[in-house]
């Protein structure tokens, strides 16, 4: 049109060399890069670069319980015995089997007898098979640690099991143990030469920032539902998402099941999955954005889009900035650049750039783009914006 209205080809020329989509081609791309970059430094792995675009679109936010809200570090919070066994001793002989297991419980109960000073001793005939428990003889001692419901009472009445959970007995246990109401949190039961029964409690320490990272995620990252879908039991799960204001809770859920829960949820807006288990996997994978803490679990590395080293919820809000701060900039590169080549290509046409000066002008905006895009790769002032409590302890 520039040639055929005026009819000096040099229009045409200047008009040809100035509308190179440059911005669009490079801008782009150095953006993501920057943001990897970013990420990188920051102890966040991009497997998947797409999900900096996508993380900013995602409207609904679906946490792991283990781990993620929480340390993943039970402690032992109580240990509730019988006249016929102090609490020293108890956690002796208990202790000096649990060292042979890996257990994340194991862990919370020879930390408490480090703690204490207590001496363990050495086992024998430590068994530890899948779902069975835990058993051992220490000094003679016979001592088994299991789950309350894997313990089977005869005797009913107001004490035992069964006046706790009656539907868990059968008249064909020769032995009725005694023991305390159940509670929120998580327990096992410790039994000593089979008539000695030891209730040991633990509590999974939350984060100390839940509660501020979750509030901040509607107003500040856009996100319409969170979430808890977790394995662990209804009391366990209800109280930590009280702590920190969850109100729709999933509990009790397996591998399967939290599949299926991410996927319908997919379905209906983009997601954002948080977890630290191989069971997560399969979850990590089908949801938008699947973000893994730690990078203990191969497997569940393999399945996360993004993998957060130090595992924390200000390492999760800084890559919401960064996807947010990608998106951001790299339309302001693309669609700013793009749109000083159309001011360029009207110069051009109105015979106000010869085609050298035309082709020094592109070269000028695509810097330019090329420059802003860079801008990924610097970190802010500020890539978080919530009150991080565990941060400011320190």
């Amino acid at each position: 049109m520039a040639w055929g209205l005026s009819g000096e080809v040099h229009r045409f020329l200047a008009v040809l060399v100035v509308a190179t989509p440059c911005p669009l081609l490079i801008a782009i791309p150095v953006a993501i890069i920057g943001s990897i970059s970013l990420a990188a430094r920051r102890g966040i792995i991009i497997r998947d670069p797409s999900v900096l675009e996508r993380i900013e679109t995602c409207r609904t936010a679906i946490f792991d319980k283990t781990g993620t809200l929480t340390y993943g570090q039970p402690l032992l919070t109580e240990i509730i015995v019988g006249d016929a066994i102090s609490q020293e001793k108890a956690l002796s002989l208990i202790g000096s089997v649990e060292r042979y297991s890996k257990h994340p419980l194991a862990a919370a109960i020879l930390n408490l007898a480090r703690d204490r000073r207590i001496a363990l001793q050495d086992a024998s005939e430590v068994h530890e098979l899948p779902g069975q428990g835990l058993t051992g003889i220490v000094g003679g001692r016979h001592v088994r640690i299991t789950s309350r419901s894997k313990l089977l009472v005869a005797e009913g009445g107001a004490r035992g099991l069964r006046a706790n959970e009656p539907d868990k007995a059968t008249d064909a246990s020769p032995v009725c143990y005694e023991l305390p109401p159940q509670t929120a949190g998580m327990e096992c039961i410790a039994i000593i030469d089979e008539t000695i029964p030891v209730t040991l409690r633990f509590r999974d320490q939350p984060r100390p920032d839940g509660a501020s990272f979750v509030k901040h995620l509607a107003p500040n990252h856009h996100f319409e539902r969170v979430m808890i879908v977790s394995g662990d039991r209804e009391s366990e799960v209800r109280y930590l998402a009280e702590l920190v204001g969850i109100h729709e809770v999933h509990f009790s859920q397996s591998p399967e099941q939290k599949l299926a829960i991410v996927r319908n949820e997919t379905q209906r807006a983009n997601t954002v999955f948080v977890g630290d288990g191989i069971n997560d996997a399969p979850a990590l994978t089908t949801a938008t954005v699947g973000i893994a803490f730690g990078g203990s679990s191969d497997i569940t590395s393999e399945a996360a889009h993004a993998v957060i080293l130090d595992s924390s919820l200000s390492k999760v809000d800084e890559l919401l900035h960064i996807g947010q701060r990608l998106r951001r900039i790299a339309l302001q590169s693309a669609v700013g650049g793009m749109f000083l080549s159309i001011i360029g290509m009207v110069l051009a046409s109105t015979g106000h750039l010869s085609p050298v000066a035309g082709a020094i002008t592109q070269e000028v905006i695509d810097l330019v783009a090329v420059l802003n895009a860079l801008r990924t790769a610097s970190p802010p002032k500020h890539l978080t914006d919530y009150h991080d409590l565990e941060r400011s302890s320190r």
